[in-house]
């Protein structure tokens, strides 16, 4: 099946596009940067906002994943992380309408609770998260990627494709995890992220499972790595930063908060990769 890839060039969009492509997908990537050496997939250079231009290369595509995206609020003016994100959601969305994709996959992120860019600070209901969470975005990412998903839902309540929205934490690899993570989870802001992380390679299988299996309608999930990025025991992190939480739960050792029970059944997601195997010069 032809699949479009926007964002294909990026950090999580390099690693989706190599995995379809993997798995015998016919895969066209669409970004402004160059792919990456050796790349195993199509690439297109255009603007991942420009509606004429993806709906020109996402002719004949089966399925779109979006992934095309500002990814945090720090570093760029609140107004263009905003207004840039929104406007690739719509035209990747548009375009897949009119490409007659039956299925578009969104990169969204957990960011649409709140975590970890809030301003008045989010104290979770429950722990661990799950799609029950109520949304609580204040941020103009988190902010955008919630509107991602309802432009998504959208299209899908029109009866245009069938969705999956990827919720997704820090996405990492063993190349970038020491010294972006690093010196963060040694700080009290580490609990804005629920101490939570994800492999780009984890995520990408988690892609390629929701562009091929049998779902239907507009399928929100969430996915972590199966533990925490912090060296301490879970339990102890939550009691000393949200005390009077309630875990629904045990959480056993480093486990991750962030519940990944119904993308397991949805799309037989299990996380494979950990941080704790990584190798500090940069190695899987």
């Amino acid at each position: 099946m032809k699949v479009a890839v926007t964002g294909s060039s990026g950090l999580l969009g390099r690693h989706v596009a190599a995995a379809l492509a993997a798995a015998g997908h016919e895969v066209l990537g669409i970004d402004t940067a160059p792919p990456p050496p050796g790349a195993a997939w199509q690439h297109a250079a255009a603007d991942a906002g420009d509606l004429g231009a993806l709906a020109q290369l996402m002719r004949g595509a089966g399925a779109v994943a979006h992934i095309a995206a500002i990814p945090r609020p720090t570093g760029r003016a609140p107004a263009e992380v905003f207004s840039v994100n929104v406007r690739t959601a719509y035209a990747a969305v548009e375009a897949a309408i009119l490409a007659g994709a039956g299925r578009f996959v969104y990169a969204s992120s957990f960011s649409v609770l709140g975590y970890p860019f809030f301003e008045r600070p989010v104290t979770p209901p429950y722990l661990p998260v799950d799609e029950g969470h109520p949304i609580g975005a204040q941020d103009p990412y988190g902010l955008s990627k919630w509107l991602g998903e309802e432009i998504v839902e959208a299209a899908v309540r029109r009866g245009a494709f069938d969705a999956v929205s990827l919720r997704m934490p820090w996405i990492q690899t063993p190349a970038s995890f020491f010294a972006e993570v690093g010196p963060r989870r040694q700080t009290p802001q580490a609990a804005r992220d629920l101490w939570s992380y994800l492999d780009a390679r984890d995520a990408a299988a988690a892609f390629v499972a929701a562009v091929e299996r049998p779902l239907a309608g507009h399928v929100r999930l969430f996915l972590s790595a199966a533990d925490s990025f912090a060296e301490e025991a879970t339990e102890t992190l939550v009691r000393r930063a949200y005390p009077g939480v309630p875990l629904v739960r045990p959480i056993p050792g480093t486990g991750a908060l962030i519940d990944t029970a119904r993308a397991r059944v949805a799309l037989g997601f299990e996380p494979r990769h950990a941080w704790r195997s990584y190798d500090r010069a940069g190695g899987t």
